[in-house]
């Protein structure tokens, strides 16, 4: 006989684990079978054994996870995931991370389910033990595809990151970096950071910055600027001491002692963060006082700004004497840099130049990705040069044969920057680019300048020289030059122009062509410190230390305030602005067709009429000058002396146009063109594009934007006749119907594009390169 009691403790016990005996009878179970059973579960009363099925299913279904979730089992996600039971949400948020890497297709799918990424991103902040770090993975596994990403980012992933102030932003938290170890043996290009433990601010902090670097610049706009600084701060904590890391060349060793995480954040990834949340940070967007920068410029000296804008701009040489020595010393525009220098507070992480057409810095980092953030590169941060008489530039860092000297990098590290030290003390000059992304002051100069005159923004250049030294040799730049005085005295010889048009940008003369006429005829100045020189674009020049009477000048010190006139910004730009604008509004500009072939002749005669404006351009010297238009917003005072002189300079250039527009010359540019294999004889006023209205549903595209060079020339060649008669009447018509003031605003808002994409890119370097504790 059965023993009845032992058979009443088998009955209890058959019943306490009817759940789990019921899920070990199922044979493999699959996700449909997993989803029944998760779903009775779920709307069972029995509170005390439905979180053990449960739990036991989502263990069984991770497991077996090498399928695609069915579509009723991603619906009970949301709400798994916002489960009390923490087990539970743990195991749910494993298999919404494992199945986002089983395909892109799967990713998708779980990314456009509002409820589970709401789901995962709320327990980023759980308070339930090892739920954080499970769906910070999560957050990770999801973010391997743009899509996910951009799910993430728009549901507010990133301040939900960013909101954990007891792990992300307090300073007793910080990671530990131990060392750098380099993805590719051959370069120090791409880093990634060692940690000293793998810990949940680790997964945060990737996580964050995987999200940061695939905002739009709306969606970094839409960040709480409190949230934004705070993170600011953290990163900038790490980067210090990474920076350091990437000078000191400490990239492919590792402490072995103890635990150390090698993780997924790069060099390039926290560089490219702190970029991007500075972008628009008020911190670093003051506006510029012009009023100070003409007083500091021009007041101080025997010349106003209205007589040097019409009798020495982009025309001769000034020399602008400043104020005494000892005033100099006192709160002037530069003596936050010159303390800045004497304390040797100068970061080195190097500034690459952005395009002179380039608008969307987005784009920009996108396009410099795996160089950015890395310490300065020689000859384009810096350069280390002196000039003899007989042997022309030498540069210090280059061989014989002019090329870098290390065969693994061009970056100079902390031990190679000590050596400027002995260059300096062999004669050489130290040249370093981009101050302006470098000291807020400067910066703030720099903005200043340029409002001035009218341009979206102004380089400045530190050039240090040793005594009895050359720096550069002769040479004239592509822009016009402010050479500010700061310490000691400095010797400077300017040649006439050797050629009478002005050089656009990147077009200087060869150094060798000036060498050659650049003998007799020279303007010699002494710098003293507070002095300003004005160099014109074009205008060979030379200098040198000399030692003074009294012994007292040991080395010169001073700064470059380049105005670099982009094209749009000269006033063969200002030109194009008013054919485009004027082709805008014109009746016949409607309806056109992106088959140049059924386009109107009054479309192609516009963009040989821009084509036409070009080659007046590349030999009359107005058309080359800088327009300072952009200049006039800036008056309280609209009808003054400036504006007159503006209003005269356009009407003499659309003179020139209706005088010297010939078709023959142009056809004769479009078939040379084509002869020679060009294929777009418009490259050079692709800017154009930028006059666009972003925010318009259907923008006007430029009349470039319609035609290419080989339709155009077939065009214009077999109905030669008809399109010529058609040049002239849309020439004629141009040159009587344009208006001054209405090309005036359209020229002002690419302006301020322009301002504004430059303004961007200044506040992300100042964001690498300034401290938040200077605030």
């Amino acid at each position: 006989m059965k023993n009845p009691k032992k058979c009443s403790m088998k009955k209890k016990k058959i019943k306490k684990h009817r759940h789990g005996e019921q899920l070990i009878a199922v044979r493999n179970p699959n996700s449909q079978t997993l989803f029944a059973l998760i779903l009775a579960a779920l709307h069972s009363d029995d509170d005390s054994h439905k979180s053990l099925l449960i739990i036991r299913c989502l263990s069984l279904l991770r497991r077996s996870l090498s399928q695609n979730l069915s579509p009723p089992m991603l619906s009970l996600l949301p709400i798994l995931l916002n489960s009390s039971c923490g087990e539970i949400a743990s195991k749910s948020v494993e298999i919404v991370g494992a199945a986002a890497l089983l395909s892109i297709d799967m990713n998708q799918m779980i990314a456009s389910e509002t409820g589970t990424v709401r789901g995962l991103i709320n327990l980023l902040v759980s308070p339930m033990e090892g739920v954080p770090v499970a769906a910070c993975n999560a957050v990770l596994d999801l973010s391997t595809t743009s899509f996910g990403r951009q799910q993430l980012l728009r549901l507010s992933a990133t301040e939900k990151l960013m909101k954990d102030e007891t792990r992300m932003n307090a300073p007793r938290s910080l990671p530990i970096v131990l060392s750098l170890i380099g993805d590719r043996k051959d370069s120090d290009i791409c880093q990634r950071i060692v940690f000293k433990e793998d810990d949940i601010t680790i997964l945060l902090l990737n996580a964050a910055l995987i999200l940061i670097n695939s905002c739009t610049i709306k969606q970094l706009q839409e960040i709480p600027i409190k949230l934004s600084q705070n993170l600011v701060s953290v990163l900038k904590n790490v980067w210090q001491v990474v920076h350091e890391m990437m000078l000191h060349g400490t990239s492919l060793k590792c402490r072995q002692e103890g635990h150390f995480y090698v993780s997924n954040i790069t060099t390039n990834d926290l560089a490219e963060s702190i970029f991007r949340l500075g972008i628009d940070d008020p911190r670093y967007s003051r506006p510029s006082n012009v009023n100070d920068v003409k007083r500091n410029i021009f007041y101080f000296g025997e010349m106003n700004f209205e007589e040097f804008v019409l009798n020495y701009w982009e025309t001769l040489p000034l020399l602008i004497r400043g104020p005494l020595k000892a005033s100099l010393m006192q709160d002037t525009m530069f003596s936050s840099f010159t303390r800045s220098f004497r304390s040797k507070e100068v970061n080195l992480t190097s500034c690459p130049p952005i395009a002179s057409d380039e608008l969307d810095v987005l784009h920009f980092l996108e396009e410099i990705k795996n160089h950015f953030g890395s310490p300065i590169i020689y000859q384009q941060d810096i350069r280390v040069v002196k000039t003899r008489h007989l042997e022309g530039e030498l540069h210090y860092f280059l061989g014989q044969s002019g090329s870098w000297s290390s065969q693994l990098t061009q970056f100079l590290l902390f031990n190679e920057i000590l050596k400027c030290q002995e260059a300096f003390d062999e004669g050489y000059t130290i040249a370093l680019r981009g101050i302006e992304f470098r000291f807020e002051s400067i910066a703030a100069i720099a903005d200043g300048f340029a409002s001035l005159f009218g341009q979206p923004s102004t380089g400045v250049n530190m050039y240090l020289t040793p005594r009895d030294s050359q720096g550069l040799s002769c040479h004239s730049d592509d822009h016009c030059v402010f050479v500010c005085q700061l310490i000691g005295v400095k010797e400077w010889k300017i040649f006439p122009r050797i050629r009478h048009q002005l050089p656009r940008l990147y077009e200087s003369c060869p150094n060798n062509e000036i060498q050659e006429q650049a003998i007799t005829g020279s303007q010699q100045f002494q710098l003293k410190e507070g002095d300003v020189l004005y160099i014109p674009r074009g205008v060979p020049h030379e200098a040198c230390t000399r030692t003074v009477q009294d012994g007292s000048s040991g080395f010169s010190l001073h700064l470059t305030l380049a105005v670099e006139v982009e094209a749009p910004f000269e006033w063969e730009g200002f030109t194009h602005v008013a054919l485009e604008y004027w082709f805008k509004n014109s009746r016949d500009s409607q309806h056109l067709s992106n088959d140049l072939v059924s386009c109107s002749l009054h479309l192609v005669s516009v963009c040989l009429l821009h084509l036409s404006i070009k080659l007046i351009g590349d030999l009359e010297f107005t058309f080359r000058k800088a327009c300072l238009v952009g200049a006039l917003s800036l008056s309280s005072v609209t009808e003054g002396w400036l504006a007159m002189n503006q209003r005269r300079t356009f009407k003499y250039l659309i003179s020139k146009i209706s005088n010297e527009s010939k078709f023959l010359d142009v056809f004769q540019y479009v078939k040379t063109a084509v002869e020679e294999g060009h294929e777009d004889v418009f490259q050079r006023e692709r800017w154009l594009r930028h006059l666009n209205n972003e925010e318009m549903i259907e923008p006007h595209k430029s009349s470039i934007s319609f035609v290419d060079t080989l339709n155009l020339f077939h065009l214009c060649s077999q109905h030669r006749d008809t399109v010529e008669a058609e040049f002239l009447r849309t020439k004629s018509r141009f040159c009587s119907e344009v208006l001054f003031d209405d090309v005036e605003c359209s020229y002002n808002m690419l302006l301020e594009r322009y301002k504004k994409a430059r303004k961007q890119y200044s506040n992300g370097m100042l964001s690498l390169h300034i401290n938040d504790n200077k605030f």
